[in-house]
């Protein structure tokens, strides 16, 4: 079956898309690694600060950032787990539904997230603005 010139181009596109969500991942991992957390780490402890403020209340259900932060059930429960061992955010039962589990930020992890979110921002930035390099990531700044 022949590929058309119009599939190619879509499927370089989807390449990019992939590739750029690589590269910009893994300069947050090297960027957030100073705060003690990494991409994932601060994407949970992000929306979980932007639900308490606009007045979503404190706390998320878990399948609710499931949704949010496109991490597996099961990947974001161990991310929650270390979260909360690292003092970052609480769980507790739902009031509602005692099956569910709610997860909030501690006052730490309030403070962790506001130090870290200005770098995240910035790498975002220069990421998504095209200005970062092609190449591969290497991991945490050695120099760190």
């Amino acid at each position: 079956m022949a590929v058309t010139k119009l599939e190619r181009a879509l499927v370089e596109q989807w390449r990019d898309v992939l590739a750029l969500h690589a590269r910009t991942t893994c300069e947050l991992d090297r960027a957030l690694d100073r705060f003690g957390i990494g991409a994932s780490d601060f994407e949970v402890l992000d929306v979980l600060a932007e639900a308490a403020a606009h007045g979503a209340g404190p706390a998320y259900r878990v399948q609710e950032l499931s949704s949010r932060v496109h991490l597996s059930q099961s990947a974001l429960s161990r991310l929650i787990a270390r979260l909360e061992k690292d003092g970052l955010v609480a769980r507790g039962m739902c009031s509602e539904d005692r099956r569910g589990v709610r997860v909030e930020l501690t006052e730490e992890g309030r403070s962790r997230h506001a130090e870290a979110q200005p770098v995240q921002r910035a790498v975002l930035d220069r990421m998504l603005r095209g200005e970062a390099a092609q190449g591969a990531c290497t991991g945490p700044d050695p120099a760190r």
